[in-house]
């Protein structure tokens, strides 16, 4: 979902199974969980180490035979992709005492077979032994994870297929999309080609160096509806060359990267927090500290009996975010490393990059974003910069401003924060749709 300052601690038991095989139910039709269409959950044991993933698999609405497969990756790092299925662009939302599920019209399965994901390990209701704490752990395991999934459903291997994230994702996508791409071109034994189409990621933290330049700046924007005063700004301001220093030095020596991470935080983001405003959007107070939203209503309905019987997760223990995941890439300076340049790579192949964020999001905010993307040096980027952004409308009704060119894009939203299909669902949803039919 997003990057934390602070997280919730999942402690769950662990349960045994065999290297590499699946541990699945199909929930067909079961109206009173989440939709009426196919569904897939359960565990992968992974073959990279004691590690079980968990994930949920929705068919198309449309047409599940042809329409491609999106996958789906919340941030945190160690925030569960039901926080997004439930809360964001799955097929329901839960009910405020957390005992059933309404239809959401927007899901993003109306046209696309769409995978939640719980990862690393340690996350959501994925349990197992060796955290992850890199992104080179992390797209290792998402491509076992893949891997497994795609040879025990081989009717959606040959399918499109694109890979989604938002905020610590900006990490994670362009990991794991890079790792799929190098072994397209080489299999590894065994291996099938995943047909990797397009990647994107929604206020997202990919190139630190650059966003982090930006908080003074989103502060200070005429744009956003908060009423900083002066001195947060200053303070903000007086911080943000030591900040990039930092940041700077962290790419080429580790022991540099949470020192960065540590005195980053402490000036640009704490004093934007103090002030008691939603880091995730601007336009409003920060409703329950420190994660400013209240997903209590998706824990109770997880951990209902009959719920976790249908996932195929008894007795598993699930909250929104792990602090002891983030801790793990904390400490291990995965925070305040770039990742951009692994984007490139993916373009000049013919891979489709968007990059979209909500305009109202002070954390991972749509000035660094767009920022990032103008500066990524790649053989179209002069065409990139000249293309002037243009009106994007959705129901005859401006949404958005886009700039593209060659397969690469830029979408801000606009009236959305850091959860871009929570706020303007609509919007996103008609967004994914136009990217995934290349439109965009």
């Amino acid at each position: 979902m997003k990057i934390f300052l602070s997280f919730l601690v999942i402690v769950a038991a662990v349960t045994a199974s065999t290297p590499g095989t699946l541990e699945e139910v199909s929930n067909a039709g079961v109206t009173a969980l989440c939709d009426t269409v196919q569904q897939y959950s359960g565990y992968y044991k992974l073959t990279t180490g004691d590690k079980h993933y968990f994930y949920w698999f929705f068919e198309s609405r449309n047409q599940p035979a042809t329409d491609p497969v999106v996958l789906w990756m919340t941030g945190g790092p160690g925030c569960s992709s039901e926080v997004a299925l439930f809360g964001e662009n799955g097929p329901c939302t839960v009910n405020e005492n957390g005992t059933a599920t309404t239809n959401n019209p927007y899901s993003w399965n109306s046209k696309a077979n769409v995978i939640y994901i719980d990862q690393p390990a340690g996350t959501g209701f994925s349990y197992g032994k060796g955290m992850d704490h890199n992104e080179t752990a992390v797209a290792q395991d998402m491509y076992d994870f893949l891997q497994q999934f795609m040879k025990s459903h081989k009717k959606y291997a040959s399918l499109p297929f694109y890979a989604v994230g938002e905020s610590y994702a900006g990490h994670y996508v362009p990991a794991m999309t890079h790792k799929i791409w190098q072994n397209n071109k080489n299999l590894p034994t065994g291996a099938i080609t995943i047909n990797l189409k397009g990647t994107s990621v929604g206020n997202g933290l990919t190139d630190p160096l650059i966003q982090y330049d930006y908080y003074k700046e989103m502060a200070a924007s005429t744009n956003n509806h908060s009423p900083l005063k002066n001195l947060t700004i200053d303070v903000m301001k007086a911080a943000t060359p030591a900040c990039l220093k930092g940041i700077a030095k962290c790419q080429n020596n580790k022991l540099a990267c949470l020192p960065a991470n540590e005195l980053c935080n402490a000036g640009l983001l704490i004093p934007y927090t103090l002030t008691g405003l939603n880091p995730y959007d601007m336009r409003i107070k920060c409703a329950k500290p420190p994660l400013c939203y209240d997903f209590s209503n998706v824990g109770t309905y997880l951990s209902r009996p009959e719920v976790q019987k249908t996932l195929g997760v008894q007795g598993r223990k699930w909250a929104d975010c792990n602090r002891v995941v983030a801790l793990e890439f904390e400490l291990a300076g995965d925070w305040m490393k770039d990742f951009q340049q692994m984007i490139p790579d993916q373009l000049n192949s013919g891979i489709k990059v968007l990059i979209y964020a909500g305009d109202q999001d002070f954390i991972c905010n749509w000035l660094g974003n767009q920022a990032w993307t103008q500066a990524l040096p790649w053989p179209h980027q002069g065409e990139f910069n000249s293309t002037k952004p243009v009106d994007w409308n959705v129901d005859g009704k401006k949404a958005g401003e886009l700039q593209s060119s060659n397969g690469f894009s830029f979408l801000r939203v606009l009236d959305a924060g850091h959860m871009v299909p929570r706020d303007q669902p609509a919007a996103a949803l008609a967004m994914i749709n136009a990217f995934i039919s290349g439109e965009i």
